[in-house]
């Protein structure tokens, strides 16, 4: 008997728990295997690729791929407009993918539009510097 295409096992809640544990941050597939790595919970990385597609189609996951370098990462939506809201800072030292907040990107975008005619993709909109704890490491 064939399981329906939106069933989940054991293995796909965990990952989908352990995404939402992270209150939006974006994690690697890297990331991921280490976090189960690390409990022994036998979940291999193209169980997690299956998985995240799987929840990706679903709408409970998002995929980012900033730049042909670094792999994609991935978000836990639990509040879909909230997360079409804003820009994606990232870190060229560590990676690290933070939020601008929507109130900053409100002003950009009318200013972008109003002067330029030039609506902003913010999904896709990057802005690459330092994090805080690179720069104090510097």
């Amino acid at each position: 008997m064939k399981r329906p295409s939106n069933y989940i096992t054991r293995q796909g809640e965990a990952i989908l728990s352990y995404l939402s544990s992270l209150n939006g941050e974006h994690v690697t597939v890297e990331r991921i295997a280490e976090f189960f790595e690390s409990r022994n919970a036998g979940i291999g990385v193209a169980t997690i690729y299956r998985h995240l597609d799987k929840l990706e189609t679903a709408g409970k996951v998002r995929k980012y791929v900033f730049d042909s370098v670094s792999g994609a990462c991935y978000q836990y939506v639990e509040d879909c407009e909230r997360c079409l809201s804003h820009f994606h800072l990232k870190c060229e030292d560590c990676g690290t993918v933070l939020h601008l907040p929507s109130d900053m990107i409100s002003e950009l975008e009318r200013s972008v539009l109003n002067g330029h005619s030039f609506k902003i993709n913010v999904i896709k909109t990057v802005l690459y510097g330092k994090c805080a704890s690179c720069l104090a490491n510097a």
